[in-house]
């Protein structure tokens, strides 16, 4: 969504807060507009729609908390930030609990006031596009409501072939009038059922997944006289609600990306200084112990501890905000050639067998060279870790449709059915023992999302896995 197209609403009884908060919001070409009060704000609800909201938690007669509840009650999907001086937190915290997205503490530092706008931005796209599936739905149902209908005698020989029928099955009713039985598209009914899933068999001989109901029609005697069969081709529904699903899964992973995000920043961000300062101690001591004193063995360990901390702490960061780089042409085969011939020496001592399969129609994908870098770096040292006891990594590259295709396999322990949907969550890990932040493919995911892109994974326990990364061509942003 373009900035234009969000509309932001500031709430806080503070003319500089709101005055400094539209000049930023209005800079950045959004909708913007104030309020100083809860009364004005709501007034402001109903003349116009609002997509954002933030809101001062302490305001003269209704406050924030109570202001929010009202708004959820006009629209739950409005994404409300909560402002707050530090003493309020834990009231900010549980307007988190009442729906709010986010709460800032004051007074406000923009670079993160920037950073949570766009994060409550692509939530209220990802909410937008979910309802307006869900109205797509209702809508299509609505037109489509022809649905087909058959009529047939006590022998099963059709009488009335309507032309939603003709258009789920295929049929003309010149095709099937008087000349087919009802049990050649579905068995018969001889009792009166209601929303009775039942496959339909078509003309070309597929069969079709519909919502069935039929009953039997008497005549005067009580003698069963002809049958109704009414059904509904769910194909295109079954289809939209995996459309719709995925959305959801989608702002699922979006939010849980983001909350993880902002804690892992704030960890790292508390953590630097002191590590940077304990690294400067070492280097400084190293520098005044003999290289032949057990001290000096010792001070090397701990700096290497440290610097290991470090770079915990960088791919915290990076998971947090990834690095917006410049993207330029890249060559796939050869920034993955490139990686396999820096870890060629690492795969040999593992006992791991690389094959690689290039193809040469591939071309160049525009994308940030160091975070695709970063992605198949990650892929590959996953594949490695996951053959503890040697094996074969085969990797593949080719051509899709728009896109570029990466085939990452290997033969090792494999994933369990039930952990695959977990593994691109943030600090999930499948090792025993924790060698790292458990953020790799978590950033893995986000870079390739951001390119546009895909990622899948197969694998079967025991046998190994395969990730496939689809890039698109054209993936310039």
């Amino acid at each position: 969504m373009n900035p234009e197209e969000i509309g932001i609403l500031i709430v806080d009884d503070e003319a500089s807060v709101r005055d400094s908060l539209y000049q930023w919001f209005k800079a950045d070409g959004y909708r913007v507009d104030t309020a100083d009060e809860a009364a004005g704000a709501l007034k402001k609800l109903q003349d116009s729609p609002w997509d954002i909201i933030l809101l001062d938690i302490r305001m003269p007669g209704m406050d924030g908390i109570e202001l929010q509840q009202r708004i959820k009650q006009i629209d739950a999907n409005i994404v409300t930030i909560i402002m707050t001086a530090y003493a309020a937190v834990d009231t900010a915290i549980q307007a988190l609990k009442d729906g709010a997205f986010d709460y800032v503490t004051k007074p406000v530092d923009p670079d993160d006031l920037g950073r949570l706008i766009r994060n409550a931005v692509e939530k209220r796209r990802l909410l937008q596009e979910n309802i307006r599936l869900r109205r797509q739905i209702e809508d299509r149902l609505i037109e489509s409501s022809v649905d087909g209908v058959v009529v047939a005698d006590r022998d099963g020989k059709i009488l009335i072939f309507n032309r939603g029928a003709e258009s789920i099955l295929g049929y003309s009713a010149d095709e099937v009038v008087g000349k087919m039985s009802i049990r050649d598209i579905y068995f018969g009914c001889r009792a009166k059922m209601s929303s009775f899933p039942l496959l339909l068999r078509g003309k070309d001989g597929a069969l079709i997944e519909s919502e069935f109901s039929a009953s039997v029609v008497y005549d005067e005697k009580g003698n069963e006289s002809v049958t109704v069969g009414v059904f509904k081709d769910l194909r295109e529904k079954r289809g939209m609600e995996r459309e719709l699903r995925n959305t959801r899964e989608a702002l699922l992973q979006s939010e849980k990306l983001a909350a993880m995000g902002r804690l892992t920043s704030q960890i790292a961000h508390e953590l630097n200084n002191p590590i940077y300062g304990i690294m400067n101690t070492l280097e400084l001591l190293k520098s005044e112990v003999p290289p032949e004193s057990k001290r000096r063995g010792i001070l090397e360990l701990s700096l290497s501890e440290t610097v290991r901390l470090t770079e915990m702490l960088r791919s915290m960061l990076s998971f947090s905000k990834p690095e917006e780089e410049k993207r330029v042409p890249v060559k796939i085969n050869g920034l993955i050639e490139g990686i396999l011939l820096v870890m060629e020496k690492q795969m040999r001592e593992a006992n791991i067998r690389v094959t690689t399969a290039f193809s040469a129609e591939i071309p160049e994908i525009m994308a940030s060279t160091n975070q695709m870098r970063q992605v198949m770096l990650n892929m590959i040292k996953n594949a490695k870790e996951s053959m503890p006891s040697g094996g074969t990594l085969f990797v593949r590259t080719m051509r899709g449709d728009g896109n570029v295709r990466i085939i990452i396999r290997d033969t090792g322990v494999g994933i369990h059915e039930e952990l695959k949907d977990k593994i691109f969550e943030a600090f999930f890990t499948t090792k025993q023992k924790i060698k790292g932040t458990g953020l790799g493919l978590s950033v893995c995911y986000g870079i390739v999302k951001g390119h546009g892109g895909e990622i899948e994974v197969e694998s079967e326990v025991g046998k190994g896995t395969t990730f496939i990364i689809n890039l698109p061509i054209n993936a310039g942003g």
